[in-house]
């Protein structure tokens, strides 16, 4: 812990009015009640980054399955849910767009996009 982690750390024990032995204490215990949401808030911002791009990597993949719809659909063939389909894309993509511009600006200090 550097000295700037360690400062937060101990400001918010006497915020909480409680020693840093115990704030720890309970701290830990908190994070193990819910894996799940710990493991997300402790993510490393290379984890987010990797995940953002791995998504990105499933995107053009779902890019070029919409080729193959549009090539089915100049064949003729039926496409009866493909504004549904495309729409939830869309909806995939504009998250995305999201993500990446909320970890730029807390990487920039927390600034809003």
């Amino acid at each position: 812990m550097n000295d700037a982690e360690f400062a937060r750390f101990t400001t918010a024990a006497d915020q909480c009015d409680m020693s840093n032995a115990a704030f720890l204490a309970y701290a830990v215990d908190k994070a193990a009640r819910d894996l799940t949401r710990t493991a997300a808030e402790i993510a490393t911002e290379r984890e987010v980054i990797d995940e953002i791009f791995a998504a990105r990597r499933h995107l053009g993949r779902i890019h070029g399955l919409f080729n193959q719809v549009a090539k089915a659909l100049n064949s003729g063939a039926d496409t009866p849910h493909l504004n549904a389909t495309a729409q939830a894309v869309h909806v995939a993509a504009r998250r995305m767009d999201d993500a990446a511009d909320a970890l730029l600006a807390h990487r920039d200090g927390g600034g809003s996009a």
